[in-house]
C-alpha cells in the first residue's frame, strides 16, 4: 500500500490523505514529500506536520468530524474509519447526545476524543469530565485526541 501511496499523483494522494486529516494545506505537505521509504515515515512525518497546526486549522479539521455518536454513511475512507473507530458507541444515545450538546456549549465545537477501543460509558465519562476544563486545557486535550486519530489513519491508509 505505501508503493501504491507513493504513486499516486499529487492530487490523488492529498485526497487520501484528507481522510486522516480534512486540512488541504496538512495534506498538501504531507504529499509533497514523498516518496517515503517505509510507513514509519509517512506516519512521522504527517504527525510532525499535525504538530505544526494552529487552533484555528484544527478547529477546521474539528469541523469535519462528525459527532461522536453519530455514525457518518458514505462510501469514503474517512466515514468508514469513523464507524470502526466508534464501533463501541452504543447504548448511551441520548446521554451522549446531551452530553455533545453541552460541550459544544460550552467550547464553542464538537466533542472530540480518541474513540476507538472505548465503550460508551468510557466516553460519556471523558465528555462529562472535560465540560470541567478551561478553554486552555481543552484545547491541549483536543490536540491530544486528534493527534491519535490522525497517527491512526495514517497507519490505516498504508496497511
Amino acid at each position: 500500500m505505501l508503493d501504491r501511496f507513493n504513486g499516486l499523483p499529487p492530487a490523488a494522494a492529498q485526497e487520501a490523505l484528507l481522510a486522516c486529516c480534512a486540512l488541504p494545506g496538512w495534506a498538501a505537505r504531507v504529499a509533497d514529500h514523498r516518496p517515503y521509504p517505509t510507513s514509519a515515515d509517512l506516519v512521522v512525518a504527517g504527525v510532525a506536520a499535525f504538530d505544526e497546526l494552529t487552533w484555528p486549522d484544527l478547529a477546521t479539521v474539528l469541523a469535519a468530524h462528525p459527532r461522536i455518536g453519530e455514525r457518518p454513511s458514505g462510501d469514503t475512507a474517512e466515514a468508514a474509519w469513523s464507524r470502526r473507530e466508534q464501533s463501541g458507541v452504543q447504548g448511551a444515545d441520548a446521554e451522549l447526545a446531551a452530553a455533545n450538546q453541552a460541550y459544544e456549549d460550552r467550547f464553542g465545537h464538537l466533542f472530540l476524543i480518541f474513540a476507538s477501543g472505548k465503550s460508551a460509558d468510557e466516553i460519556l465519562a471523558a465528555a462529562r469530565g472535560r465540560l470541567g476544563n478551561d478553554e486552555e486545557t481543552e484545547r491541549r486535550v483536543v490536540r491530544g485526541e486528534l493527534r491519535k486519530i490522525v497517527e491512526l489513519r495514517l497507519e490505516r491508509l498504508v496497511t
